[in-house]
């Protein structure tokens, strides 16, 4: 198994359909309690181990989710208000440094509860017009709301699949 990417780099070919959507953001309301099963019987010696050689330990992998969903959320709602704006890109090996990264797991844990919340919330009640905004990335190029509801779908699966196969491999 490639442990960098063990669900596969995201990739998504065709139409993305009401059902496609309804399913991703499916995907993202679940992750949170997802994690949090994943993550309930580690002790700090577990959270604080590499899901691979060079790799974010579990605990930061979990600061890393709240971080990374958070940046989305915020994306999203510049898509939806502004006309594509241009986001600000985040280093996220040096916010993995920063101290909050050593925080018990609970503080992020909740985070992600209620933002994502708010997140389903939001993208629940987007129409057709709305999934075709754009905000600009400027490493990646112009990206839609649509297609962006997938990526973090894809995200949020990546990172737990990093926590989820070292506890197997470790046999936790």
């Amino acid at each position: 198994m490639n442990r960098k990417y063990p669900i596969g780099e995201f990739q998504f070919e065709g139409e993305i359909t009401k059902n496609v959507i309804n399913e991703w953001i499916s995907e993202i309301e679940v992750l949170p309690k997802l994690l949090r099963d994943a993550v309930k019987d580690l002790d700090n010696e577990q959270l604080d181990t590499p899901y691979r050689p060079e790799g974010w330990t579990v605990r930061q992998v979990v600061h890393h989710l709240a971080d990374s969903h958070m940046n989305a959320y915020v994306r999203f709602k510049l898509a939806l208000t502004e006309e594509k704006p241009t986001i600000k890109p985040y280093d996220e090996a040096k916010w993995a440094e920063l101290p909050d990264y050593h925080l018990p797991i609970d503080i992020s844990l909740s985070l992600l509860d209620a933002m994502h919340k708010r997140w389903t919330n939001l993208l629940r009640n987007l129409s057709s017009t709305d999934l075709e905004k754009t905000f600009i990335h400027p490493e990646s190029g112009e990206v839609s709301v649509g297609l962006n509801i997938g990526i973090y779908a894809w995200h949020g699966r990546h990172h737990l699949a990093h926590i989820t196969s070292l506890c197997n491999c470790k046999g936790w």
